[in-house]
């Protein structure tokens, strides 16, 4: 089995059992889950299809099992199930650990301001830079709808994903080289800033940041439209 599929199944092993946990019961939640991590798959995919076409990121096929789908490996295109899923479990179970884990509005808001304007910088300074200015464009349409629609879920989520960034840099860490020979994905650094946390580009936190915030949006957005169509439902 290739390290890559192992990395996938590993990150969504423990949060795929506990699921089922009664303090969690996200099972519960699955139509809204799975809607949420296939709507968001589908810009995500596009765009990983493209960079991949262009050689702006590639992949070891050392660590691949071999199986390809539209220039993707299989493993790839699990990263966009297996990873949201664990990261939207770390959401929920931090939060059922502690409900009130929360930023004022008046701070979220300044965060969601500095980051909105430090997408924006970053864009504009680096639009010649394909990675970087497609990921920054999605930071700021993602975080400007969501600060738009539902700044609740941005008090939470601030600081839920700073706990998500320790599994994201094992991960990602071990993807893009860390403690193997080579690598499993390689990046075209004239395609972006060049800057490295350890061997992970710089601009991965930022599409760590969109992909999941994308996810958490949705998931919450589909959760209430079900609860609300099964009160009506139940009403009639």
């Amino acid at each position: 089995m290739s390290l890559y599929l192992w990395l996938d199944l590993l990150a969504i092993s423990v949060p795929f059992l506990v699921s089922f946990h009664p303090r969690v019961k996200l099972y519960k939640d699955w139509n809204a889950l799975f809607l949420a991590l296939l709507i968001t798959l589908i810009p995500f995919i596009i765009w990983d299809i493209y960079f991949t076409y262009q050689g702006y990121w590639g992949f070891n096929e050392v660590y691949l099992s071999g199986l390809n789908f539209l220039y993707l490996p299989i493993e790839e295109w699990m990263f966009f199930i297996c990873i949201p899923y664990a990261c939207i479990f770390t959401h929920i179970a931090i939060l059922e650990i502690n409900p009130r884990l929360q930023l004022s509005e008046k701070l979220t808001k300044q965060i969601s301001i500095v980051l909105l304007l430090l997408f924006g910088i970053l864009f504009l300074f680096n639009f010649n830079k394909a990675y970087t200015a497609v990921d920054m464009i999605f930071g700021l349409v993602i975080l400007g709808w969501v600060y738009y629609k539902n700044l609740s879920l941005l008090r939470s989520f601030f600081i839920t994903f700073l706990f998500m960034l320790i599994p994201f840099f094992i991960v990602n860490g071990i993807l893009t080289g860390t403690g193997i020979e080579g690598n499993v994905v390689w990046y075209n650094d004239a395609q972006n800033l060049g800057i490295r946390l350890g061997t992970i580009p710089v601009e991965d936190t930022v599409y760590a940041f969109s992909m999941i915030l994308m996810n958490l949006y949705l998931f919450d957005f589909f959760k209430k439209k079900l609860a609300n169509k099964k009160i009506i439902i139940s009403d009639n």
